[in-house]
C-alpha cells in the first residue's frame, strides 16, 4: 500500500473543528488579498467589486475570512475575474488546492 505524505494544516495541528475547511478559507482569503493588492484597489473599490461593505474588506485583507463561507469567498474570486474550477481526479479522494496564476 502506497502512503501519501500529509500536507501540513495548522488548523488540524491546533485541534480546531473542520480544519480542511478552515485551511481552504485561509487560502481563498490570501488569494483575494493578493489580487486586491496587485491591482492596487482601495478598500472602497474592492468593496464595490465584491458587493460588501468596506469594513468587511478591511477584515478580509487582515485574513479575517471567518464570517464568510467557502462559497462566498469563491464568489468574491469570480467577482475579481478569477475562475473557480472543480475537476475530476483519478485518486480515491480529491484534494483542495488554490493555484496562484
Amino acid at each position: 500500500m502506497k502512503r501519501h505524505k500529509r500536507k501540513p494544516n495548522i488548523f488540524a495541528d491546533l485541534g480546531l473543528p473542520n480544519p480542511e475547511q478552515e485551511l481552504l478559507k485561509a487560502q481563498l482569503t490570501l488569494q483575494i488579498y493578493r489580487i486586491v493588492k496587485a491591482r492596487k484597489l482601495t478598500q472602497a473599490q474592492a468593496a464595490a467589486a465584491l458587493g460588501i461593505k468596506q469594513p468587511n474588506v478591511s477584515a478580509l485583507l487582515r485574513n479575517r475570512g471567518g464570517p464568510f463561507s467557502v462559497g462566498r469567498l469563491m464568489e468574491f474570486l469570480t467577482a475579481l475575474g478569477q475562475d473557480v474550477t472543480v475537476k475530476p481526479t483519478k485518486k480515491a479522494v480529491g484534494e483542495l488546492e488554490v493555484v496562484e496564476g
